[in-house]
C-alpha cells in the first residue's frame, strides 16, 4: 500500500468537512497509531500538520507520535455525544498504542430496566450482564444522565436502583417506607398493573419521545422569567439541557464502524475462511428474544454487501407452542422464511448466521431436512467465545479480535439481536397498555388496539375528551363517556 507523501496529508486535510468525527492515524504499515475525536475535523486533523504544533507538544510521547503519522481516515457522524462514543467504541478496538483512555476497562453508562421482575427498576450501569433486562444506551454524558434520572422519578413516579419496595398482605405494593413517598408526589401504594403503566411510560420517554415534557418545561421556564424568578428559570434551563443530552438520538456503533470502508474485500476475507466458492453477498441472521418463556419472538436482518437492508428485514411471533424452547422456536422461524421464499419462486441467501451454538444451528438445519429444502452455507456464532458453528460437520472456528471476517459476522449478529429485543419490548409495552384497559365495561380486544393505535400511549388517551375518543371507530357517546370516567379512578 503506498504511503501518502506529508504536503498530500495536508491536501487530504484541505478536503475534510468542518463536522463533527472521529479520526484515525495511522503509521506507514497502516496501522492505527491513535483515535481522537472531533467538534470539526477539518480544524481538528489539520492540527495535527501545523509546523507549531511540534512546538506546543509538551509530552514526547505525543511529539513521537506525530512524527510517524503517514496517513488518516476520518469517520463522520451527526453530533458530538456520537463522536465521544465512536472514539470509544474505536479505541477499544483497536486498541492504539497512543491512547490512554478507555483502554482500561472504562464503559459509557447504560440505563438497566429489569422488565422481568415484579417492579422493575431504572438502575445505571456499565456492562450488559442480564439479558433478561431492557437496556437504553450508551449514554455519551454521565452528568446529564444521572440528572435526567432524578427527575425521571419525580416526572413518572419510577423506582431507581435505590428502591426497596415490599408487598402488603392485600397484593399491592408500596414503594417506599419513608418520606420519599411523600416528597416524590406519586402514589406510593399501588398494584403491580398500575407501576408497570409507569415503567411503560419512562421507557418511551427513554426512547427519545420526549417532546411533550420539554415542551411543559420550557412554558415552565418562560414564565419563571417573565416572573423574575431568574434562579428558578437558571435551574429548569439546566434540567431541559440535560434532558434534551440525555434524550438525542444517537446511532449504536457496531464492530464494522471502520471495515465498512473495503466491504468488497472484507467479504473477500469472510469467504476465504468459510471456504465458501463465492463472496457472501447476501446474507440472514436470526435471532430468538423472550424473557423467561413469554413474549416468545424471533427477528431475521438482511444484509447485502456486507450492509444492512432494512427493509427486507423480518419479525416473527412464534405460533406453534408457547413456552421456553429456543430450538424449537428456531426451527419453526427458519421454516416459515424459506419455505414461503420457496413459494414465492426467490432466491435464498449467500450465507445464514444462526445466533447460537450447535444445538440453534441443529434446529435451523433441521428445518431444512423437514421442508426437502437445500440449505445454502449456514453457519452459527456461538457467544462465548465468537465460535463459528459449521452446519456440514467441519471443525469449529475461532478467529482472531481483529479479523475483519469476525467483524462483520458480530456486526450481523448483533443487529439481529437489537431487532429481536427491540420486538420483544414492544409486545411487552402494548400488552401492559391494553391490561390497563381490559377492566373497562364494555371495551373488547378489538376496541382496546383501536383505542390505544389512535391515541399512541394510555396517557394521551387519558388526557382525551369524550368527543375526541368518539373519533374512534366503534365507539359512541355512551362508551366515551363510560371510558372518560373509567380513566379518572
Amino acid at each position: 500500500m503506498p504511503v501518502p507523501e506529508r504536503s498530500n496529508l495536508k491536501e487530504k486535510v484541505r478536503k475534510l468537512p468542518e463536522s463533527p468525527g472521529v479520526y484515525l492515524m495511522k503509521d506507514r504499515l497502516g496501522s492505527v497509531l491513535y483515535v481522537g475525536k472531533a467538534k470539526n475535523l477539518k480544524r481538528r486533523v489539520g492540527s495535527y500538520f501545523q509546523p507549531s504544533r511540534r512546538l506546543r507538544v509538551e509530552q514526547p510521547k505525543v511529539a513521537a507520535m506525530i512524527d510517524l503519522i503517514c496517513d488518516f481516515n476520518v469517520l463522520e457522524v451527526r453530533s458530538d455525544s456520537e463522536a465521544i462514543l465512536l472514539e470509544g467504541k474505536l479505541i477499544k478496538e483497536w486498541k492504539p498504542k497512543y491512547n490512554t483512555d478507555f483502554t482500561d476497562d472504562k464503559r459509557f453508562l447504560h440505563v438497566r430496566v429489569d422488565l422481568h421482575q415484579s417492579l422493575p427498576r431504572f438502575r445505571l450501569v456499565r456492562f450488559r450482564s442480564d439479558e433478561r433486562s431492557h437496556y437504553f444506551g450508551p449514554f455519551a454524558h454521565s452528568g446529564p444522565l444521572r440528572k435526567t434520572l432524578q427527575e425521571m422519578r419525580l416526572k413518572f413516579g419510577i423506582l431507581l436502583g435505590d428502591g426497596h419496595p415490599t408487598k402488603r398482605e392485600d397484593g399491592m405494593w408500596q414503594l417506599y417506607d419513608d418520606i420519599r413517598g411523600e416528597i416524590y408526589g406519586h402514589p406510593n401504594i399501588m398494584t403491580e398493573e398500575e407501576y408497570r403503566q409507569r415503567v411503560d411510560e419512562a421507557c418511551t420517554f427513554l426512547e427519545g419521545k420526549s417532546r411533550e415534557w420539554l415542551t411543559e418545561l420550557e412554558e415552565s421556564m418562560q414564565k419563571e422569567a417573565t416572573n423574575r424568578n431568574y434562579e428558578k428559570a437558571a435551574q429548569l434551563r439546566d434540567l431541559i439541557r440535560a434532558i434534551g443530552t440525555t434524550t438525542e438520538r444517537t446511532r449504536k456503533f457496531t464492530h464494522t464502524s471502520i471495515v465498512q470502508e473495503d466491504s468488497e474485500g472484507i467479504l473477500e476475507d469472510l469467504r476465504k475462511v468459510l471456504q465458501m466458492d463465492f463472496l457472501p453477498r447476501t446474507m440472514e441472521c436470526f435471532d430468538i428474544s423472550h424473557i423467561s418463556g413469554s413474549y416468545c419472538v424471533a427477528s431475521m436482518v438482511h444484509f447485502v454487501n456486507g450492509k444492512p437492508d432494512r427493509k427486507n428485514y423480518r419479525r416473527y411471533k412464534i405460533k406453534s407452542f408457547i413456552g421456553n424452547d429456543d430450538f424449537r422456536a428456531m426451527c419453526e422461524v427458519v421454516s416459515r422464511r424459506y419455505v414461503r421464499l420457496r413459494n414465492e419462486d426467490k432466491a435464498f441467501p449467500d450465507l445464514i448466521i444462526i445466533d447460537g451454538g450447535v444445538g440453534q444451528v441443529g434446529a435451523a438445519l433441521r428445518a431444512f431436512i423437514e421442508n426437502e429444502l437445500e440449505p445454502p452455507q449456514l453457519i452459527g456464532l456461538a457467544k462465548k467465545r465468537e465460535t463459528i458453528i459449521f452446519s456440514d460437520g467441519r471443525m469449529p472456528l475461532e478467529l482472531p479480535g481483529h479479523h475483519r471476517g469476525r467483524l462483520l459476522l458480530q456486526y450481523i449478529r448483533d443487529e439481529a439481536h437489537r431487532h429481536a429485543n427491540s420486538y420483544n419490548a414492544d409486545l411487552r409495552r402494548r400488552r401492559m397498555r391494553e391490561s390497563m384497559l381490559e377492566d373497562c365495561p364494555g371495551l373488547g380486544e378489538k376496541k382496546r388496539w383501536a383505542l390505544l393505535s389512535h391515541f399512541g400511549s394510555l396517557a394521551k388517551l387519558r388526557k382525551a375528551t369524550g368527543k375526541e375518543i368518539q373519533q374512534v371507530e366503534g365507539i359512541g357517546p355512551k362508551l366515551a363517556a363510560a371510558i372518560v370516567e373509567f380513566l379518572k379512578k
